[in-house]
């Protein structure tokens, strides 16, 4: 045979703003043999890697097709609105959509919300990236509401963000081919959910679960063992014998050895 069979491994996919960093300390810690590949892809695209089977799960912002995937939400993102420092809105803690009714609001090609009317004024076009659509709130022409992980990650000194409290909601979740759930999968599930190392969920409850060999008894044990009603089948010279120590007893205690009825002759 020539070469050799390729260390498996588990691909990770996650979409711009999600950290999976503590997940993936755990996995190392947990699973040191099984390499944990990082991919950060764009969120419109990570579906077709999932259905393709280019990785084997992702940390995705809902919803996802539930006719294909499974999905385990984890938490749910405060929203803000990015605005520029000197702005009027950022001598507000927090704004209401209500406040952004004069506003122009950006709605990029890429936004997580899945708005039903977008707030404020239109925007003259829609920017085809988040990241785009920052770089023209830093130019002054409009506002941004995204979830904070992306007002983060698209950061500059020149901006700031309040969070909305009546916003929509993005909510990250793990995600996987339903019929693709395979062993690492479930690993990785137990992680983000928090089991213990020694939990019995996952492919422990299914070790667990297997019904435990119990080693035969010995010789020696086995004979040591008697079954019921085994002294009644006791041999004549077995019984003769069980009378000879019963009278020896009955001889040192000064009583007479107790005997048995005659039997009755027929």
């Amino acid at each position: 045979m020539t070469g050799s069979e390729e260390t498996p491994s588990f691909r990770l996919a996650y979409v711009p703003g999600v950290t999976p960093a503590k997940w993936v300390r755990i996995w190392h810690e947990r699973l040191p043999d099984i390499p944990l590949a990082l991919h950060q892809v764009p969120a419109a695209e990570v579906a077709g890697l999932l259905r393709a089977g280019d990785v084997d799960a992702g940390l995705v912002r809902l919803p996802v097709d539930r006719t294909f995937f499974s999905a385990i939400p984890l938490y749910t993102e405060t929203t803000v609105v990015v605005v520029p420092k000197d702005h009027v809105i950022t001598a507000a803690e927090e704004v209401t959509v209500a406040d952004l009714g004069d506003e122009v609001i950006f709605h990029p090609l890429d936004d997580v919300f899945d708005w039903d009317a977008p707030p404020g004024e239109p925007a003259f076009e829609r920017p085809a990236t988040t990241e785009d659509a920052v770089e023209l709130v830093a130019a002054g022409v409009g506002l941004l509401v995204v979830p904070q992980s992306l007002a983060r990650l698209y950061h500059r000194r020149d901006l700031t963000y309040r969070p909305l409290t009546d916003g929509p909601e993005s909510i990250v979740a793990l995600s996987w081919p339903e019929e693709a759930t395979t062993d690492m999968v479930d690993d990785f599930i137990g992680i983000v959910r928090g089991r213990t190392v020694n939990s019995t969920r996952g492919r422990q409850a299914a070790e667990s679960s297997k019904p435990s060999r119990t080693a035969p008894a010995s010789p020696e044990k086995a004979g040591r063992a008697q079954k019921p009603g085994a002294a009644a089948k006791a041999t004549p010279a077995a019984r003769a014998a069980r009378a000879r120590a019963a009278g020896a007893k009955s001889a040192k205690s000064g009583k007479p050895a107790k005997r048995g009825k005659p039997r009755r002759r027929s």
